[in-house]
């Protein structure tokens, strides 16, 4: 990373940016050589990351032909307003970025508990789902097994990133805007 001032190394920091965000991206390589670039709701348990998909496609066809992926997540914090100076406006944010190996899962209890995992994260309820056979066996659930795992951030000076550590503390509604002094 170039601007290392800008790098957090704290895992316990960057699972609970992963457990903050919904979407993230995962990077494939297609079959042409090209970086092809989705979209996937994921849960991040233990070391892996998982997501459900069709098991058709082309981000199933890119990752049984090079299981190699990069994921990344980010959180826009704040917008610094410019006032009437352009070139200090910015967004404030953190993310993480992901290289790993990424697999279809076969084993029906890792693909309940992957499973379990989204719908607590994204329901924010902690009871039972319940899956049924064909529905086990007609979705797709891809592992991401975490080689590497970066932290960047850009929290701003002074009052801008007191404003955005507390919007992080507190949970408020982001992206929050900070005018000009």
């Amino acid at each position: 990373m170039r601007r290392n001032d800008r790098e957090f190394t704290d895992p316990e920091s960057m699972l609970e940016l992963l457990s903050r965000c919904q979407v993230g991206r995962l990077g494939t390589v297609g079959s042409d050589g090209r970086p092809r670039i989705k979209p996937v709701n994921f849960v991040a348990l233990d070391n892996f990351i998982y997501f459900h998909t069709a098991l058709e496609g082309e981000k199933i066809d890119d990752i049984k032909r090079d299981g190699r992926v990069c994921f990344e997540v980010d959180l826009p914090i704040a917008y610094v307003a410019s006032g009437n100076k352009a070139c200090s406006a910015g967004y404030l944010y953190r993310s993480v970025m992901i290289q790993g190996n990424a697999s279809l899962v076969d084993d029906p209890q890792e693909k309940i508990g992957a499973l379990d995992g989204l719908m607590q994260k994204h329901e924010g309820a902690d009871k039972p789902f319940h899956y049924g056979r064909a529905a086990l066996e007609e979705t797709g659930i891809v592992r991401i097994a975490i080689e590497q795992m970066t932290g960047k951030e850009s929290l701003g000076q002074g009052k801008a990133r007191e404003a955005a550590l507390e919007a992080l503390d507190t949970g408020a509604p982001l992206p929050i805007v900070i005018k000009p002094e």
